[in-house]
């Protein structure tokens, strides 16, 4: 289980896969029509769920190329806030899709692009610690 935090890790063509599934999947739920979504009834469901699919972008990237240390962690978390802002874009663009740009969504996928950044980079140095 460790291996996956370290740069010769045997999973990198797994976990390249599963990271570009998961980023197919943010697309798809962020354009998906507005209208079509359902009702949930629990305060600020949208802002978590943001932060949930940003918090394993980040993470699940991270698992597919794990080398280069802190400068990678940064890349990836600069990527996951630019592919929030993408979508929340094309949510404001694509109005036919009844769906809307809002800054708070960019805000919430930022903040769980950290946590999943932080959570990697702790795995690394558990990782990291353990193999020496």
């Amino acid at each position: 289980m460790k291996s996956i935090f370290l740069p010769g890790s045997g999973y990198k063509k797994q976990s390249r896969f599963i990271a570009m599934l998961w980023t197919l999947l943010i697309f798809t739920g962020c354009l998906y029509p507005g209208r079509e979504l359902p009702h949930v009834d629990v305060p600020l469901i949208d802002k978590w769920t943001h932060f949930v699919m940003f918090g394993l972008f980040g993470f699940l990237w991270l698992c597919a190329y794990p080398e280069g240390g802190v400068r990678n962690m940064i890349k990836w978390f600069v990527i996951a806030v630019a592919v929030g802002g993408v979508t929340e874009g094309l949510q404001g663009a694509l109005t036919f899709l009844g769906r809307s740009m809002e800054l708070m969504d960019v805000v919430a996928d930022a903040v769980g692009a950290l946590l999943g950044v932080g959570l990697f980079a702790a795995g690394a140095a558990w990782a990291g610690r353990r193999a020496t």
